[in-house]
């Protein structure tokens, strides 16, 4: 089962002091810099194309056409962000990767840069995590002082500063616009648009935002060439990914491997669900992505094959759910977080989030009544597609779908007034009972 596995973004992980620039250097770090140089920028942009990559933060864009969005007869600065402001209930690859090996982001962040022409770049990371924060700025030192940051990096006469900046810790400051408004000092809000990044971005600037593992991917792509990243995955979602395991596995943790493996099989890598249970339900993409079943476990997690499915592959963060779990009383968790985390801007999610906890809440207790669930499922639906941004519509996607799958378990809930949900039961709730 392991020679599934392609570890490329993780290959180093495991070296000693993988995080220092003598260690990246010793397995060649920095060559894709030379490489990128060596090339015209739109020809670095050309091969970020012709590879496949599609954004890793969840949406799936494809990197190299966001790229060649850039106005280059706009006057104004380019600037590069990088979003690193991993919040979302599920996701934690990009974190891991700034912390074992920084140095891949950070060439990264050169050659996309040098792509867009851009001479500024900034790394936005969640605040929280402090210790993240230290080891890129430390990072960024080192890469300063060893000529592949700051004036004619490399002799080539370019040049490029790089900021790590730290947010304040809010969950919408993952999404692009918003992020902007947090590094320009302002209330971390989404943005009205267009117009888009692209055009007006940072400081009214164009601008790309891209997600840390999109980033930390361009130096292998350049490496290697954009035919090597394209032989991986799927037709139309290419290249390899971090799939990030947790729950009720026997070894959660990260497993990087092509664009189009299946749960499955990535469940048997890692020891197969917990001993003594089944797998009852799993999130593809993080919280914000409608509930799959293990009907679904063969289904090809790339872009295509989990839409189809009825969900998005987002982050490819894999929570696993086994039978111990009370469906209602996770969703209802996940809601109170998006309504925490919800800035306010819109009516639609600062309301809206706000009477789904109340009314999840009650039917957690096991008051109301059926018509309580189609109530909600109306609140969902007057929800979706009317937020500046997707918080909202990343807030009604597990509720939707838990009670597309799992209808009969919150009846029972009216039934026994509460949650009738015994741990210590084999399974009350059987995938085929609750979608009887």
């Amino acid at each position: 089962m392991t020679d599934m596995l392609t570890p490329v973004l993780t290959d180093n992980w495991d070296d000693e002091r993988a995080w220092t620039l003598a260690s990246y250097e010793a397995r060649g770090g920095y060559a894709g810099v030379d490489a990128a140089f060596a090339m015209e920028p739109d020809a670095v942009i050309e091969a970020v194309k012709e590879s496949g990559l599609r954004g890793r933060g969840g949406a799936g864009f494809p990197t190299g056409m966001k790229w060649g969005f850039i106005p280059q007869d706009n006057p104004k600065p380019k600037y590069l962000v990088v979003n690193a402001d991993e919040s979302e209930p599920g996701t934690c690859k990009d974190i891991p990767l700034m912390m074992a090996s920084p140095h891949t982001l950070i060439e990264g962040v050169i050659i996309s840069s040098y792509a867009i022409r851009a001479e500024h770049a900034f790394i936005y990371v969640r605040g929280e995590v402090l210790h993240v924060i230290r080891r890129l700025q430390r990072a960024v030192q080192e890469a300063y002082l060893a000529g592949h940051l700051g004036a004619n990096i490399h002799g080539s006469g370019y040049n490029l500063d790089l900021v790590v900046h730290a947010g304040a810790g809010a969950y919408i400051c993952g999404e692009e616009t918003a992020l902007l408004e947090g590094l320009e000092g302002r209330r971390g809000q989404p943005r009205l648009r267009p117009p888009f990044p692209a055009v007006a971005g940072l400081y009214a600037s164009p601008t790309v935002i891209n997600n840390v593992e999109s980033i930390a991917s361009v130096p292998s792509i350049i490496n290697n060439g954009a035919d090597w990243f394209a032989s991986m995955g799927t037709e139309k979602s290419q290249g390899y990914g971090i799939f990030s395991l947790s729950g009720h596995v026997t070894n959660p943790g990260q497993y990087e491997a092509p664009l189009g493996i299946t749960l499955r099989e990535l469940i048997d890598l890692a020891g197969g669900i917990r001993s003594g249970h089944e797998l009852k339900f799993w999130t593809p993409g993080g919280s914000s992505t409608p509930l799959l079943t293990p009907e679904h476990l063969d289904t090809p997690l790339d872009f295509e094959a989990v839409g189809a499915a009825g969900s998005m592959l987002g982050t490819r963060a894999l929570q696993i759910f086994d039978e111990t779990t009370c469906v209602v009383r996770a969703v209802l968790r996940w809601t109170e977080f998006y309504k925490h985390e919800s800035c306010g801007k819109c009516t639609p999610c600062r309301e809206g989030t706000w009477w789904l906890v109340q009314c999840l809440t009650r039917l957690e207790a096991g008051q109301g009544t059926e018509d309580d669930l189609e109530l909600v499922l109306d609140q969902c639906d007057n929800i979706l597609g009317r937020s500046f941004c997707a918080l909202a519509d990343g807030a009604v996607s597990p509720i939707a779908s838990s009670i597309k799958y799992f209808r009969e378990e919150y009846l029972a809930h009216l039934t026994h007034g509460g949650c009738p949900f015994d741990p210590t039961a084999s399974a009350l709730f059987s995938v085929e009972g609750a979608t009887a």
